[in-house]
């Protein structure tokens, strides 16, 4: 089973660390009912695909053609997913972490990446505090390396489709994409790519948003309540919601998909931060559980 198990009022999630430190899952449990907040496996061989959200570090989504430019160097990373022609997410999905500090209801992930293929060492950690209320999570990197290292970071949490659900949130671009799920066109949010509160499952979007308000509202017609999605600051929102339907991914992410392998120039306004060395950045998730009366 999970290695950690937080509780509070009627909520309760397994962490496991040694599986990218991932959430596996995230309940409400209301008398003898169970409903996921999160999509997620209990099961002991649980995978980050399969949990309920798992970590993005030192980058987010996709990097094209699996390299880029910094500094007169040239960076190659190799594919890290199956059926996927880029490299995507950073190493921390992929990485055993460690407990580094469990009491209550908290929990502090965190693992040391050496520098290799991704020329960098870096220090990464994850926060966990669940309270009755809902999740606070945060994640931070630290650049542990004697040069300057371009970082961003995120959180990839999966919600289940229970009954019609819809999403609402706040913002102002989004990203068309090619066969490779690459950005090609930033156009004005409308129409099939509308996230005003219409149902989101099974509408076939794969697709970057920027512009975010920082806030998201998800609203389930068979859930004894509706959530609030929240990472103030963070400039972009990542959304999945395949044609299957039955889950869909709604991602605080803090710059555009396949930043990295555009020119540096452009990066400070496609969110991407550079770290000195010994410098950090954190970005933090709140997901309320708001039952309905």
């Amino acid at each position: 089973m999970n290695d950690i198990i937080l509780s509070s009022g009627m909520l309760e999630m397994g962490i496991a660390p040694g599986v990218g430190g991932c959430v596996a899952w995230l309940d409400w449990q209301g008398g003898e009912r169970i409903v996921p907040v999160l999509r997620g496996s209990r099961s002991s061989d649980v995978t980050p695909l399969e949990s309920g959200c798992f970590p993005l570090v030192p980058f987010c989504n996709r990097i094209g053609g699996g390299a880029f430019h910094f500094r007169g160097r040239t960076v190659r990373l190799a594919p890290n997913r199956a059926g996927d022609p880029s490299p995507i997410h950073g190493q921390g999905w992929q990485t055993a972490w460690q407990v580094l500090r469990q009491e209550g209801a908290e929990a502090v992930l965190g693992f040391t990446h050496q520098a290799g293929e991704w020329p960098w060492t870096y220090a990464a950690e994850q926060h966990f505090a669940l309270d009755e209320r809902g999740l606070s999570a945060a994640l931070l990197c630290r650049n542990l390396s004697d040069e300057p290292m371009p970082c961003g970071l995120g959180f990839h949490p999966y919600f289940p489709c229970l009954g019609p659900t819809t999403l609402t949130t706040g913002v102002s671009g989004v990203w068309t994409v090619d066969e490779d799920i690459l950005p090609v066109w930033r156009i004005p949010v409308s129409g099939h790519y509308a996230l005003d509160g219409r149902e989101i499952c099974g509408r076939g979007l794969d697709n970057g948003y920027d512009g975010w308000s920082g806030e998201a509202w998800i609203e389930s017609s068979d859930a004894p309540f509706r959530l609030r999605l929240s990472s103030p600051g963070t400039p972009c929102f990542q959304l999945y919601a395949p044609t299957g339907g039955g889950l869909f991914v709604a991602e605080p992410v803090s710059h555009v998909n396949n930043a990295l392998a555009l020119p540096e120039e452009q990066w400070p306004e496609l969110g991407l931060r550079i770290l000195d060395p010994g410098a950090s950045m954190t970005l933090a998730m709140r997901l309320d559980v708001i039952v309905q009366p």
